[in-house]
């Protein structure tokens, strides 16, 4: 017989929420805490839910949130998530969506379970998997707590306190189209953007640092000199002034191969995120490794390259740390958690609010 933790995941993940249409899982997450922890709901202009909870035998106590996104990658339509030896994995077709499903139903198994806590705030984004978009926007003026936890790792253990810059670059090389029996009379975007690729610096660049040439779509015939090539690329450090400098460095090799060649680059480079770190003596991380050292386990920190809603919402101004839920293979129809690793890290989150409601 399932556990009602596992049941709660399990319906979770078979509602959809794929990037951009997450709003009857948001919907139907929003019912869920009004019924079983009679939470205050609102969700904001741009959709993330805020849903706040009262104390429980702590009234005094300093709030804090809990935050996971609702949203999941593709494929994630239709979910079947399956129960075999003890690990909960989808039938094969699709993501599981314990990214970050699993976090989420573990906070809200850790705020039903708790046998006290302070005044709980849990926040549910959107967009976070197609650039953090809920926690850009998210409306401050909306929380009371100024500290909290995004639950979205992977490792029980980890506490991962910081995250880089990211800079992205969408580009436009634009040749002169010509018949591939008159070459002369064309420029070839698709030549001049491998001169590009091929001049810049690439993959781990440091070990802070990489960068990476993601897509590159043009041409429209097999006998025709193609005009048109676009690319998508990006860059990322855990030293910001380092991130702008390859970015820029990889703009400028863009534009210098298109000059050459007599054909123009356009390049938008955007800043999608600076990077930050939270202490590794605040609270929130303190209270954090205290609650995994309860279960028995060695806390670490960490910083990591990826980006996560803790990064953005550190950047705004709060303290904020990423714990993990267990789960591997993210992004893959081959994610998969353990229920053990489910169950130990819905513990830990219990635990991590009972020691806040004991300040």
């Amino acid at each position: 017989m399932q556990s009602k933790l596992v049941e709660r995941f399990c319906a979770m993940v078979r509602i959809d929420s794929e990037s951009g249409n997450e709003a009857r899982f948001i919907d139907a997450t929003k019912a869920l805490l009004e019924e079983e922890l009679h939470a205050a709901c609102v969700i904001d202009a741009h959709g993330n839910l805020i849903a706040k909870v009262q104390a429980k035998g702590a009234s005094d106590a300093t709030p804090i949130f809990l935050a996971a996104h609702g949203d999941t990658v593709k494929p994630g339509i239709g979910i079947e998530p399956i129960v075999e030896d003890g690990v909960i994995r989808s039938k094969g077709e699709t993501i599981l969506g314990a990214d970050d499903k699993a976090g989420l139903a573990a906070i809200v198994e850790a705020v039903v379970t708790a046998k006290i806590h302070p005044p709980v705030e849990i926040v549910v984004t959107l967009g976070e998997e197609v650039g953090l978009e809920g926690a850009k926007n998210l409306d401050l003026s909306l929380l009371d707590a100024t500290r909290g936890i995004v639950a979205d790792g992977e490792v029980l253990n980890e506490v991962i306190i910081g995250g880089p810059t990211h800079a992205m670059l969408d580009v436009e090389i634009v040749g002169k189209a010509a018949h591939a029996a008159e070459p002369e009379n064309g420029i070839s975007a698709i030549r001049v953007a491998a001169e590009a690729i091929t001049r810049l610096k690439e993959g781990k660049l440091d070990d802070e640092t990489v960068a990476n040439v993601g897509t590159i779509q043009g041409g429209m015939i097999r006998n025709g000199v193609p005009e048109r090539v676009t690319i998508q690329a990006e860059c990322r450090s855990l030293n910001h002034e380092k991130c702008v400098r390859q970015a820029e460095s990889m703009k400028a090799a863009f534009e210098t191969a298109a000059s050459a060649a007599g054909a123009s680059a356009n390049v938008v480079l955007q800043i999608e995120y600076k990077a930050t770190r939270t202490a590794e003596d605040s609270a929130i991380v303190q209270l954090a490794k205290k609650a995994i050292s309860s279960v028995g386990l060695e806390p670490k920190t960490a910083v990591m390259l990826g980006g996560t809603d803790s990064l953005v919402l550190s950047g705004r101004g709060l303290e904020t740390a990423v714990m993990g839920v267990g789960g591997v293979g993210a992004h893959s129809t081959d994610e998969r958690i353990r229920v053990e690793d489910l169950e130990k890290g819905t513990e830990i989150f219990r635990n991590l609010l009972e020691l806040a409601a004991a300040g």
